[in-house]
């Protein structure tokens, strides 16, 4: 440990006063582990536009109670600075720590003079979302760590719109954090004290009953679920369960089976290491009981229900549509919806990412829709939703969606949002079913239409101080050499998005100046025969992603190239 870091570890040591915090400090240094100490103290646990994320824990590089008030008081700054009687909408999911942070958050912003909104209860990061709009609040706060392990938690700030802060508004409350002291720096009051003066108060129940009924407005006109229909579902110990079984029942799917053992919210996750729908290994219990019941469709959300995995009954097994497949699908299917209705498909925006499928750029010039390519993260897709607002045309958005399972249809929300997505989902399944089709085979159908797009990624981990080095190195390496070729395919172009590239857009109407992205360390690989590579180090985790994007003319020669992709980016990323 450098002199700094032993300096940040004494400074604990004389203030820590959390019972739990003390003795995990106190069981490091005398374990005389130098490398997890330094770990825990070698910095500053960052700051960005998708807030704090990390493991919990002692220490300046986790996730504690001094580190949220810390990051809270810097928020507070901000709105005080920003907004004349500042409010704020906060809300947390099911993850350890929540509620302890959540009070600390609410009485750190409460001693500031800011009027705090708390959720009752945990409730999905959409709610929250909607809850910044619906009661005029000058920003939003939500505890969570999504989709990851249960050693993880984190603190996401959303704007007055609802979408999550901008660059510039995260530089100003990460300097704001740095001048504020770990220990003794933020304001604080009790969060009880807080209540009783009337700074604090819990979020009236309308505002859910108001969700809802938004999600439900963009339900398909006259749809009525099929007389049986059946849907497991599985909210993997997390915040789904209130809003997914209330929209079913909206919609008139009353015959719904929970997976018992992740019903309830459990911080722990115990029934699977990884709480993220994408992944097979936590949607087997859902599964196991889909085998017993003969369900029409088998849905889940992750543990703030912002995301939503699916499995489809398929020739007698469940087949797992990847986040792509599903955003081409509802993408498709909204289309074909909005056309039956009379609408002018160009006059449609739809939105994606530039790491997501390129398919709907093909659906895009076939049915004439606008196709828009934002960088990574919903807040940018949120943005494009408040220009077609501030233009008078909300009502233009098609839907938007990211690779990693996360998808809006309607504007009731700036974030993804998995009730609004469980609920397109049984709808199109519902009507495929009516004419002989599951999901599968409708996916299916889109690919022989249009080729096979498929994509992979690449995960390189990069834990500690020497992983953050290695990743600069690559990503510096990647710009000042340019690879000219990838697994024997050659380079055709290149971009780097650190440069702030004009957005790419697709058919439509395209009334609209062209827009440039804002810069970001991102790097995409053009190759022949329309495959390319984009590598982007993770905002929130140790580790550089390589995205890949195949296409064949059949599904094994998709397969063939992806495969070829995948071990070149493995060995570039070394």
């Amino acid at each position: 440990m450098d002199k700094e870091t032993e300096s940040r570890v004494q400074l604990w040591k004389e203030n820590v006063t959390e019972p739990d915090l003390k003795a995990e400090l106190d069981e490091l240094i005398s374990s005389g582990d130098e490398e997890a100490l330094n770990d825990a103290f070698y910095r500053d646990l960052a700051f960005g536009t998708a807030g704090l994320r990390g493991t919990l824990g002692v220490g300046t590089n986790r996730m504690n109670v001094y580190v949220v008030a810390q990051a809270t008081q810097g928020v507070a700054d901000y709105l005080n600075a920003h907004y004349e009687n500042p409010s704020i909408a906060l809300a947390r999911d099911s993850r350890l720590k929540g509620e302890d942070f959540q009070r600390v958050a609410a009485g750190v912003l409460a001693a500031n003079g800011i009027h705090v909104y708390v959720y009752p209860r945990i409730e999905p990061v959409p709610t929250l979302s909607f809850a910044v709009r619906y009661l005029h609040t000058s920003a939003g706060i939500v505890l969570t760590a999504s989709h990851n392990p249960a050693q993880y938690n984190g603190y996401k700030v959303y704007n007055d719109n609802g979408g999550q802060i901008a660059n510039e508004a995260a530089d100003e409350i990460s300097a704001s954090i740095e001048k504020t002291p770990v220990f003794g720096g933020a304001k604080m009051m009790d969060f009880d004290e807080g209540l009783e003066k009337g700074l604090i108060e819990w979020t009236p129940e309308e505002v859910l009953d108001a969700f809802i009924e938004a999600v439900k407005k963009v339900s398909v006109p006259g749809f009525k679920a099929p007389e049986g229909y059946k849907v497991v579902y599985t909210p993997l110990n997390g915040t789904g369960m209130e809003c997914v079984t209330r929209i079913l029942k909206e919609i008139g799917v009353n015959d719904v089976e929970v997976v018992p053992e992740q019903k309830d919210p459990d911080g722990n996750f115990p029934t699977c290491k990884y709480p993220n729908p994408e992944f097979r290994e936590a949607l087997q219990l859902a599964l196991d009981l889909a085998d017993k019941v003969k369900p029409n469709l088998v849905v889940a959300t992750d543990p703030d229900a912002d995301r939503m995995g699916t499995a489809i009954p398929h020739n007698g097994e469940y087949v797992l549509l990847s986040g792509n497949e599903m955003g081409v699908l509802l993408m498709d299917w909204l289309i074909k919806m909005a056309e039956q209705r009379g609408e002018d498909p160009k006059a449609k925006v739809a939105v994606s990412t530039i790491v997501s499928s390129v398919m709907p750029d093909a659906l895009a010039r076939d049915h004439g829709f606008e196709m828009r390519r934002v960088l990574t993260g919903f807040k940018y897709i949120g943005d494009q939703i408040d220009q077609l607002k501030d233009e008078g045309e909300e009502d233009r958005f098609l839907m938007g969606f990211e690779e990693s399972y996360g998808y809006l249809v309607g504007t009731h929300a700036r974030d993804k949002d998995a009730i609004v997505a469980v609920e397109m989902c049984v709808e199109m399944a519902a009507y495929y079913a009516e004419r002989g089709m599951d999901l599968y085979e409708a996916m299916e159908e889109l690919y022989k239409k249009y080729g096979y797009y498929l994509n992979g990624t690449v995960n390189a981990q990069f834990p500690g101080e020497a992983g953050a080095k290695r990743m600069a190195e690559i990503m510096t390496g990647l710009r000042e050499k340019p690879l000219t070729e990838i697994a024997g395919y050659k380079v055709v172009g290149m971009t780097d998005f650190a440069t702030g590239p004009e957005m790419p857009r697709v058919s439509g109407l395209q009334k609209e100046a062209p827009q440039h992205l804002p810069a970001a360390n991102v790097i995409e690989y053009r190759l022949e025969d329309d495959n390319k590579v984009i590598f982007r180090p993770s905002g929130t985790e140790p580790k550089v992603k390589a995205y890949l994007f195949a296409k064949g003319a059949t599904r094994a020669d998709a397969e063939a190239i992806r495969a070829k992709l995948d071990e070149a980016s493995k060995k570039i990323l070394a």
